[in-house]
């Protein structure tokens, strides 16, 4: 039998199905990634509009049996378009890494109100003021609600003072420690300044409210975001699509 639910979602991503129809992926807060197909949403006339659109934030409706991998949808009606973001091509490519990270870290059906009021409420400070600080912002805490949060704080091996991040640990690591390494071993290490990990600890636990008075060089951004890129890269064991490395020319 079927079952109508409705939930709010912010649309991640979409494409095609067929030769008019979408399956959209959202973040919501009662059922987590949850993905819905839309009947015929590209024709002209859709009664859709916009509202499937990357970004969209919407109130949906979603029908089809209670173990449905893919329920229809059949209402959309938007609360927020975001589309300022989509406009703004600097600012939406910024977005898309953080949406393609979202959907590689949060488990399909399983509800994560925490994950959707970050994600909105990080859209609504892009709006405002759409940089690297708040991409990693977001990237930093959404590892975090995950579970898969790199740890900053004592060394992976002894537990003392250290400031290089060891890669295949997830965590920082000792100069004592780092010295009984092997080359291979030690290729998985990059420093990290003492500043970039205060302001690690400072964009994970302060209030988003107040992040936007936090002063964050452009190097210590830098600094960090490449250190989560290599995190993410060997938790999943390849790189994301949005990466440096694979937007780089070949």
């Amino acid at each position: 039998m079927a079952v109508l639910r409705r939930t709010e979602g912010i649309v991640l991503k979409n494409f095609p199905y067929g030769e008019a129809d979408l399956i959209v992926t959202y973040l919501t807060p009662d059922y987590g990634l949850r993905k819905g197909f839309a009947k015929s949403p590209r024709k002209i006339k859709s009664r859709f509009g916009s509202s499937l659109e990357p970004l969209t934030y919407a109130r949906i409706s979603l029908r089809g049996k209670e173990d449905a991998a893919l329920p229809r949808i059949t209402q959309s009606d938007i609360i927020r378009p975001f589309q300022s973001l989509r406009e703004d091509y600097a600012c939406y490519v910024r977005l898309s890494g953080m949406l393609e990270l979202t959907i590689n870290f949060l488990p399909e059906g399983e509800s994560n109100p925490g994950a959707f009021k970050l994600l909105l409420d990080v859209m609504r400070m892009m709006e405002r003021d759409c940089s690297d600080r708040n991409v990693l912002v977001y990237r930093i805490r959404l590892l975090s609600l995950a579970g898969y949060s790199p740890r900053l704080k004592g060394c992976a091996r002894c537990g003392g003072a250290g400031r290089k991040f060891y890669v295949s640990h997830g965590s920082i690591i000792c100069e004592a420690c780092t010295g009984k390494l092997n080359a291979a071993e030690r290729a998985g290490v990059r420093p990290l300044s003492q500043g970039s990990i205060k302001l690690y600890e400072t964009l994970l636990t302060w209030d988003l409210s107040k992040v936007s008075r936090v002063k964050a060089s452009p190097a210590m951004v830098a600094e960090l975001s490449a250190m989560l890129d290599s995190h993410v890269e060997y938790t999943l064991s390849r790189p994301l699509k949005t990466s440096p490395k694979n937007s780089s020319p070949s």
